[in-house]
């Protein structure tokens, strides 16, 4: 296996190396200082993408509920989470111009106000078209806060820094992950799906006021600094994508994610209950618990993850292939296995094994990051950020329709064979996902 040169990312006081496309820049900026302010800073920014992330699971732990609630069967349900997903992808690019524009700490206050009202109205909804739309409203919500967080920290944190952080961040949302499988699948079951719903919609308010008061958005010293020449015009929104968008790094960093991220996305955020207690045969707290595994094993390879990156960037490229491997190879297993019911053992492996789907992800966001001036960090990172919800959504999509296909027509629950068939439709954007990335990294390897 041939591995990439090391590249790191430039360093807020240095300017990354300039193109045909970037713009003169003013002088460098002060280096940013880290320390407890960086970590504070880091902490109120983080607690929106927790609270994302709350909002963004909700519906893996109430899919069936959702099912009986609203009379709905497997496509329908699986419509929920596409549409959520599908508004969070089209949303990154404005999302990223927004960032680069306004800040990152008013695209976090947006995004509490849509995530709360979004959720409340799915709180009190009754039907179907009113519940897709609240989804559609939360989703826009959740596409204002990663991509934020990740803005703040570049301006608080030195640049060899934020690979680590940028695990560390998603570690922390796997953390709003275990608040939803532990706690709220059991407020569902004692306190019923309004009351249920309406509390997590309510802690937005105590999110929002928290970066309201509390959160700068960059150290004071970044506010002044010396301009020995007079501001370069901001290109305008085309020119700043495609800037991006030529960039190689940039591609193969959406490709990285759409890969890697969308396996253990599509399980845990909707398909993994319905094939544990209906196709397996678990009860449902059997059911939470191996949920429960999958992100604890998120966040163990989050850290993992984020020490080895900050060591070395030449990890990138075997990290995500490993893990792209792994993933392919653990899924032919428990498909494959005799009658559909593999053993619990095999079952914990490969939800031990998706557990590194996201943070292998956020490499992508690496690539973007080291090869892309500052400047348009927010759109670079947008850009990538779209790669994994896509590949979700084809997911979701594929399998609903394939259960509902290979199902009886009015049934209510789905056989371990329907789902067996229907899950190995993974492996078709596992493919494309592949080639693209092994054709992108020659450009990348090569300095194109």
């Amino acid at each position: 296996m041939t591995v990439e040169p090391a590249r790191s990312a430039a360093p807020l006081s240095v300017p990354a190396p300039r193109t045909a496309d970037s713009p003169p820049s003013a002088a460098p900026a002060p280096s940013p200082p880290g320390g407890r302010a960086a970590w504070l800073a880091w902490s109120i920014g983080v607690s929106v993408y927790i609270l994302a992330v709350i909002h963004r699971t909700s519906l893996g732990v109430a899919g069936l509920d959702a099912a009986d609630r609203f009379g709905i069967g497997a496509s329908a349900l699986s419509t929920f989470s596409i549409l959520q997903v599908l508004v969070y992808a089209a949303m990154q690019i404005p999302v990223g111009l927004l960032v680069d524009r306004i800040g990152p700490r008013r695209v976090l206050l947006i995004g509490v106000v849509l995530l709360s009202f979004g959720q409340l109205a799915f709180a009190f909804s009754s039907s179907f078209a009113p519940a897709l739309a609240s989804r559609a409203v939360l989703g826009c919500g959740d596409a204002m806060t990663f991509i934020s967080v990740l803005r703040l920290a570049a301006r608080w944190f030195p640049a060899a820094r934020n690979p680590f952080v940028a695990q560390l961040t998603g570690l922390a949302g796997m953390g709003g992950n275990l608040i939803t499988t532990v706690v709220l699948a059991q407020a569902l079951h004692r306190e019923g799906w309004t009351p249920t719903f309406t509390a997590i919609a309510l802690l937005g308010v105590a999110v929002f006021a928290l970066v309201a008061l509390f959160l700068k958005e960059a150290p004071a010293a970044a506010a002044v600094r010396p301009v020995e020449h007079p501001p370069a015009p901001r290109p305008n929104v085309g020119q700043q994508v495609r800037a991006c968008w030529r960039e190689p790094g940039t591609r193969l960093g959406l490709w990285v994610h759409f890969t890697t991220q969308f396996p253990g996305n599509a399980f845990g955020l909707l398909w993994g209950l319905p094939y544990l207690v209906e196709a397996q045969g678990l009860s449902r707290a059997a059911a939470g618990g191996m949920l429960t595994l999958l992100v604890l094993s998120n966040m163990a390879f989050g850290f993992l993850f984020g020490r080895v990156l900050s060591v070395s960037a030449r990890a990138r490229m075997p990290i995500v292939l490993t893990v792209i491997t792994a993933t392919a190879l653990g899924w032919a297993l428990v498909l494959a296995w005799p009658g559909g019911h593999p053993p619990i053992w095999l079952l914990s492996a490969i939800i031990v094994v998706m557990g590194s789907n996201g943070p292998a992800s956020l490499v992508g966001l690496d690539y973007a990051r080291a090869r892309n001036p500052v400047e348009r960090l927010g759109t670079a990172s947008g850009i990538v950020n779209m790669g994994g919800f896509i590949g979700t959504m084809i997911t979701l999509f594929g399998i609903g329709v394939l259960l509902d296909g290979l199902s009886p027509a009015g049934t209510d629950s789905y056989s371990a064979d329907a789902f067996r068939w229907a899950f190995c439709w993974q492996y078709v954007p596992l493919a494309v996902g592949t080639a693209m990335i092994l054709r992108l990294r020659r450009k990348v390897a090569a300095g194109a």
